[in-house]
């Protein structure tokens, strides 16, 4: 068959440990037999961020910006142990969070459904999507240790006033840390969940914690109320949905009540726990799509889940793995088929749905890997357990059919 062509490239930015592997796999196995693949290319693995002192990261994210469409392997964000075992210049921050900050967009994530896998939750009958503040709060924080003494809080205005807080009076050592946010970003990330609720047609709940963070986490209450009242109220009541602010306690027991079916938008860290949660209920944290979308229509595709640190040692021992690549596979077949839009063209889209399509299948039809085994209940089909490689190959057979 002759290549589907692409006229733009997509922004790759490449990944760690075992999703790496999956990364290049998925490209020689799925990607480059049936697409013409442009992409420009950035390493963002550990090694190389420390090589570079963390500029590819940056580099990545200004590419993005320039190119409208990027997918992005699961990284490592260093701790104390990785400083130690990759031998580090310091403790990296994020590269979601750098990335996240440049975009300042907001990351949606939803389950990937599959007949045969059952949520956890046996009420849950419709998707959850989470809507992920993507800057400012945990991820851009100044933290460090503390001894005897006093930590304040100081504000300098642009006339050079200056307002000073205390933390805390420390007897002993202790820590600190230092959270931010801005307005604009988070009046972006309000409009950013409205106008996602009107497309999808789908309630919008926000939560936060503004009865203890009355300043910080009640701004956010503020402006998504505000940003409501004056913009977006009437196209909800015409869409004949609603838009709901409650306490983060009371949305995670509205939540497992309901039948899915909400959108729910959270601050960055809330954000970034509850979609693990929410995915892990639908079946795996492998099963879910995630998309950063910035004001300024800039999409940004990548896995919710991380490197899978347990299979790659496994697997750099010489022994096979059953690793789930679902997440990773959907944000190929998401920054394909935005590629496709955007450039106009229709194979390109029509390539990534088919390639969902083709997965899909693949699990309905009883060949999957090993965490999805022990979920699925389909009458009539026996799970049958694939290595990784093995996985990616059926879905190929199945591709191969399409485009033969």
């Amino acid at each position: 068959m002759e290549k589907i062509k692409m006229t733009t490239p997509l922004v790759e930015m490449d990944g760690d440990e075992m999703t790496r592997i999956l990364w290049q796999w998925i490209k020689d196995i799925l990607i480059c037999p049936f697409v013409d693949l442009k992409s420009e290319y950035y390493d963002l693995g550990l090694v190389e961020r420390d090589k570079t002192d963390d500029k590819v990261t940056m580099d990545s994210a200004l590419a993005t910006l320039k190119y409208g469409v990027a997918v992005k392997c699961a990284t490592i964000t260093p701790n104390n142990q990785r400083v130690e075992e990759y031998n580090l210049k310091k403790m990296y921050k994020s590269p979601n969070g750098t990335i996240r900050a440049v975009l300042d967009g907001t990351v949606f994530r939803a389950p990937i459904l599959v007949d045969g896998i059952s949520p956890y939750i046996p009420t849950w009958k419709k998707p959850i999507v989470i809507a992920r503040h993507a800057y400012g709060d945990i991820y851009k924080a100044v933290d460090g240790k503390a001894g005897k003494g006093q930590a304040k809080l100081v504000y300098t205005d642009k006339d050079g006033n200056e307002v000073s807080e205390l933390i805390h009076d420390f007897n002993g050592d202790g820590i600190v840390c230092a959270m931010h946010n801005t307005d604009k970003s988070i009046e972006s990330f309000a409009r950013s969940c409205f106008n996602y609720a009107l497309d999808v047609k789908l309630p919008l709940w926000f939560s936060t914690k503004d009865t203890i963070s009355k300043i910080y986490d009640g701004n956010f209450k503020r402006i998504f109320a505000k940003v409501y009242e004056e913009e977006y109220k009437q196209k909800f009541e015409q869409a004949g949905i609603e838009y709901m602010y409650t306490l983060i306690d009371d949305v995670v027991a509205r939540i497992v009540r309901s039948e899915g079916g909400i959108l729910w938008a959270c601050k960055n860290y809330d954000g970034d726990v509850m979609s693990d949660m929410v995915a892990t209920a639908y079946g795996s944290l492998a099963m879910m799509t995630s998309v950063l979308v910035s004001p300024q229509g800039i999409y940004e595709y990548e896995a919710a889940h991380g490197t899978v640190t347990r299979h790659y040692y496994k697997y750099i021992k010489g022994e096979q793995t059953s690793t789930n690549p679902v997440a990773t596979i959907f944000a190929w077949s998401g920054a394909m088929k935005k590629r496709g839009e955007l450039d106009g063209l229709s194979d390109l889209t029509e390539f990534g749905e088919n390639l969902e399509k083709a997965t899909i299948e693949t699990i309905e039809s009883g060949e999957m890997t090993g965490d999805l085994v022990g979920l699925f209940k389909k009458q009539g089909v026996t799970p049958k357990k694939l290595n990784s490689k093995e996985f990616l190959q059926a879905i190929a057979s199945r591709l191969e059919k399409i485009y033969a």
